[in-house]
């Protein structure tokens, strides 16, 4: 079940979500140099003819030259998306690129979408049958049942790759998983049990298969659709629901609950009542999957029996049946055995590696990244979505499966090897920024966004509210507010807060707090005043004094060095803490942190200790074990000069500290970053390349990171301001509107600030 609950947006804003920066959302990148005609010449004419040869007499050769090995087909014909029915082909493609998005997104698999224009199932049989060449798997989604029962089979039957209909399998996988949990809790026995199924769809059905092959028997499973208890003997039902009928007296959903131990729900909101539930066995296990509104909620499941479990397909609740926790690692484990199928054992092996991970203890970094410490329990029975263990875990399970049931053609040699390739292809910054989200909106804050008046910085406060976050405090006049958000399409503008400070209520108080603050520094009282009214930061600043806001984001319209002086009229550091500023270069499989590119020109030892020292927990609350490098022109005194004795002292201040992480210095950035470099240096305290770089100055700080913003194309946040007394954010004058709502949700949730 994907999440598609407790998200509210408007129509304009998801187009042009869609539409900006290039249309759709995905784009081919090329994985080898193209900047030369020798690069162009291996790449295509005549350089490629070698490896074409080389296909040609092995064909297996196609998955060590070519992208096949990792690339698979995401491919619909529109007849069952999402939740809005049959839409035709091309209706289904921005759902078919999203799916392509998550491949890559949680499992570095490439994939690309396929829309395929037939709703004659054997002409799209035929159309995936020619396409086997160039993919290493086939993905099927939103295809309608019962057709998808069909195209699936056969082309499991035909293709030699990997094929699995996600809408069926994954839901099917991801249930097993809690299910396995939920008996463990409640001392159940997967033969024993009494399931009752709502809903005789496409994931209904694979749901029921597949806790069958894990021993629920099949006489003890209740199927029912709209009309009521699938039996024996029943008319007008096809073969796919007949093979679920069982010999049974009940003839509605009621009935057939009253004693029941498990509920498999997928079908409509509403479906079960809380008598249905009181009627139950004891300690009932309650899987309403139906989206986005489940057949019961689980407040109302509690309120009706409270020693129930329950999950649903919604992230606002415990235990979300998500499919994104199976389908990306499944696929992961059979391309990299080289898979002719995904058959029930891999399924299986899926299921149980999700449950067993949900009984793990979570690892320290993991519990940073998500703000909390989830605990094996009834309101823990399926891991978070975005664990990053799953990639390790499930894609190990799957592929063993694989090499076990005699599928593989790549066996795996060395899984301990395997297991550490598969932590290296992804970032850990990218689960934990997922997690920040999540948690910001199970705890929402009131983020002043100061500058509302700018369009781009209206577009991220919009999505702040919109996105679940909490609530966005408006400053700037209140028409102008006003006008500029129903252009954006926003349809109930009076609904959001605007504070004006020309004709504010809350003025006088400001205005005597501020200057009580700054009467000794040479202010009049009518100057105070005047930047109370006037100036869009030290307002702002002063509704988060004053309690009226939680964050504040600013940075749009004037320089870093303006708006920090003018929110300092207002704002201290935070007791001991000394201001500075943190830029987080994202690439594909690593994050480096580098400090300070904001506010201090040029800091002494103790100062630069400081800043390695806060920057390292940044680094750990974003899922990183920090490695710490102090950088210089210099290598360990080789040259020698005079700008690093602070660097030394700063090192040395942290030897007589005994940190609880790693770091070294002076040194410069290859011998930092380089494992080549790094291995002439074999007393070097780094384990590995660091990942958060200490700069000696602002000057080369903030050169380093324009630069690399520019140059290198690589994501990246910030600058983050760190230290001040209240969580407080100044973008860059060029931010676009997610960069200022993901500073906006980090200084909600504490990491920067």
């Amino acid at each position: 079940m994907t999440d598609e609950s407790n998200v509210r947006f408007t129509e304009r804003e998801a187009l042009f979500y869609h539409n900006t920066i290039r249309p759709g959302k995905i784009e081919i990148i090329a994985s080898k140099p193209m900047a030369t005609q020798r690069d162009l010449s291996l790449a295509y004419s005549p350089g490629v003819a070698v490896p074409v040869r080389a296909i040609a007499e092995d064909p297996s050769t196609a998955y060590d030259y070519t992208a096949k090995g990792n690339l698979v087909a995401v491919i619909s014909n529109g007849t069952a998306i999402l939740g809005l029915g049959n839409l035709g082909a091309l209706a289904s493609k921005p759902v078919m690129e999203g799916k392509a998005v998550l491949f890559k997104r949680f499992a570095d698999v490439d994939s690309i979408d396929i829309e395929l224009a037939t709703e004659d199932p054997q002409a799209f049989i035929d159309a995936v049958t020619l396409m086997e060449p160039s993919f290493g798997g086939i993905n099927l989604e939103d295809i309608k049942a019962p057709e998808c029962f069909i195209i699936e089979q056969a082309l499991k039957e035909r293709l030699k790759i990997p094929v699995m209909h996600d809408d069926q399998h994954g839901t099917a996988i991801i249930s097993a998983a809690g299910l396995l949990n939920a008996c463990f809790l409640t001392g159940r026995n997967l033969a024993d049990v009494k399931v009752v199924v709502n809903g005789a769809g496409a994931a209904a059905i694979a749901c029921t298969a597949l806790i069958k092959a894990m021993g629920v028997r099949h006489t003890n499973v209740t199927m029912c659709d709209s009309k009521g208890v699938i039996y024996i003997g029943r008319a007008g039902i096809d073969q796919f629901k007949s093979a679920h009928a069982i010999d049974t007296p009940h003839r509605t959903l009621e009935e057939a609950m009253e004693g029941a131990d498990i509920f498999l729900g997928l079908s409509v909101q509403g479906a079960v009542t809380p008598e249905m539930v009181k009627k139950m066995a004891p300690q009932p296990i309650i899987f309403a999957m139906a989206n986005p509104d489940p057949e019961i909620t689980p407040p109302e499941a509690k309120a009706a029996r409270p020693d129930c479990i329950v999950a649903t397909g919604r992230s606002d609740y415990p235990n979300q049946v998500n499919n994104v926790l199976g389908f990306p690692f499944i696929f992961r484990g059979a391309l990299d055995v080289r898979a002719t199928a995904i058959n029930e054992e891999m399924k299986i092996a899926a299921a149980r590696a999700i449950a067993e991970l949900a009984r793990e203890p979570v690892p320290e970094e993991v519990a940073a990244a998500y703000g909390q410490n989830h605990t094996f329990g009834l309101d823990y029975i399926i891991p978070a979505p975005f664990d990053p263990r799953l990639m390790e875990v499930v894609s190990s399970a799957v592929a063993k499966a694989a090499m076990d049931s005699g599928v593989a053609q790549k066996p795996i040699e060395d899984f301990d090897a395997y297991r550490t390739e598969l932590k290296a292809r992804l970032n850990p910054t990218t689960s934990a920024l997922t997690s920040v989200y999540q948690r910001v909106k199970e705890n929402p804050k009131r983020v002043v966004f100061a500058e509302a008046e700018n369009e781009v910085v209206l577009r991220a406060a919009i999505q702040y509210r919109d996105f679940g976050y909490g609530t966005p405090v408006l400053v700037g006049r209140t028409q102008a507010v006003h006008n500029l958000l129903t252009e954006l399409g926003v349809g109930d503008p009076d609904s959001f807060e605007i504070h004006n400070s020309a004709v504010s209520p809350l003025v006088p108080e400001m205005v005597a707090y501020l200057y009580e603050r700054l009467q000794r520094r040479g202010f009049l009282e009518r100057d105070v005043r005047r930047m109370v009214n006037q100036d869009r930061n030290v307002f702002a600043s002063l509704l988060v004094a004053l309690g009226h806001g939680d964050a504040m984001i600013s940075g749009m319209t004037r320089t870093f060095a303006q708006t920090i002086k003018e929110v300092r009229q207002v704002l201290d550091p935070k007791p001991g803490h000394l201001p500075f500023g943190i830029h987080m270069m994202i690439a594909k499989n690593y994050t480096v942190f580098l400090a300070d590119t904001t506010v201090n020109e040029r800091p002494n030892a103790a100062e630069l200790a400081h800043i390695a020292t806060e920057t390292a927990a940044v680094a750990r609350r974003m899922g990183h074990e920090p490695r710490v490098a102090f950088l210089s022109y210099s290598t360990f005194g080789n040259p020698s000069g005079r700008w690093l004795d602070e660097i030394r002292g700063a090192v040395a201040i942290l030897d007589e500290q005994k940190p609880n992480f790693e770091y070294e210095g002076e040194m410069a950035p290859d011998a930092a970053l380089n494992p080549k470099v790094m291995a002439s240096y074999p007393f070097s305290r780094l384990s590995g390349p660091a990942n958060v770089l200490i700069m000696p100055g602002l000057q080369s700080a903030n050169i380093s990171a324009k630069l690399l913003r520019e140059l290198a194309g690589n994501a990246v946040i910030g600058p983050m301001l760190i230290g001040m007394e209240k969580p407080v954010q100044i973008a860059a004058m060029t931010s676009i509107a997610p960069d200022i709502l993901t500073l906006a949700v980090l200084a909600a949730a504490g990491i920067a600030g």
